[in-house]
C-alpha cells in the first residue's frame, strides 16, 4: 500500500510541476490582449495625473500620482525613468532619450522583449522592453550597442525606442519581464 500512495503522490506531484511550468510558460509568452499596450487603469487603480506632482527640491523623487505595486514609471515630461518595487521603494531612477513618438499617457503592460535587435533609426540595440504601439510604431526602452553615442532624433522619421544608458538598460531588462505594469505620466 505504501508503494501505491508514494506512486500516486509522486505522480501528482509531477502533474502540479508540469501544470506549474506551463503557467509560467503561457506568462512569459503572451500578455492577454486586453492588457498588451493599452492604456487605462483599472477602476481600482489610480490612474496617473495628466502632470503628476513633483518635489522641485528633489527632481530624481518619484511622482506620487504614479500608481501604486511594483511598476515601471515613465514621464515623457521629464525623460526620466523609475524602477519600482513593492512598498513604493525605487529601485533606480534615470534619464532617458526618447525617440519621435510618445506613448498616451497611461497604463500598460510590458508585452515583448528582445535581447538584441536594430533600432527603427538603424542603430544596433540591446535588451528592448516594449510596451505599447503608436501608429504602428513599437514604443519600448532599449540601450544602444557600441560607444553609446547618441544621435539626434530626426523628426520626420518615426521612432518609438526610449534609449537608455547601457547599465539603466540592464537594470531595465532585469526588473521589466513581460506582464510588469508601466505607467506613463507627463
Amino acid at each position: 500500500m505504501a508503494g501505491t500512495s508514494s506512486g500516486i503522490v509522486a505522480g501528482l506531484t509531477a502533474a502540479a510541476l508540469g501544470a506549474v511550468g506551463f503557467l509560467a510558460y503561457r506568462a512569459q509568452a503572451t500578455v492577454p490582449a486586453g492588457l498588451a499596450g493599452r492604456p487605462g487603469a483599472s477602476a481600482s487603480a489610480a490612474s496617473p495625473a495628466a502632470k503628476a506632482p513633483r518635489d522641485r527640491r528633489n527632481p530624481t523623487a518619484l511622482p506620487s500620482a504614479s500608481g501604486k505595486g511594483e511598476r515601471v514609471v515613465y514621464s515623457v515630461d521629464d525623460d526620466r525613468v523609475w524602477l519600482v518595487e513593492e512598498h513604493e521603494h525605487v529601485a533606480r531612477t534615470f534619464r532617458v532619450r526618447p525617440g519621435s513618438m510618445d506613448p498616451a499617457v497611461g497604463t500598460y503592460w510590458v508585452s515583448s522583449r528582445s535581447n538584441a535587435a536594430t533600432g527603427t533609426d538603424g542603430t544596433p540595440v540591446e535588451h528592448i522592453v516594449r510596451f505599447s504601439s503608436v501608429d504602428g510604431v513599437a514604443i519600448g526602452f532599449s540601450a544602444a550597442v557600441g560607444d553609446g553615442a547618441q544621435t539626434a532624433v530626426d523628426p520626420s522619421v518615426k521612432t518609438g525606442g526610449i534609449r537608455e544608458d547601457r547599465a539603466d538598460g540592464n537594470a531595465m531588462w532585469n526588473f521589466a519581464t513581460i506582464g510588469v505594469k508601466v505607467v506613463v505620466i507627463r
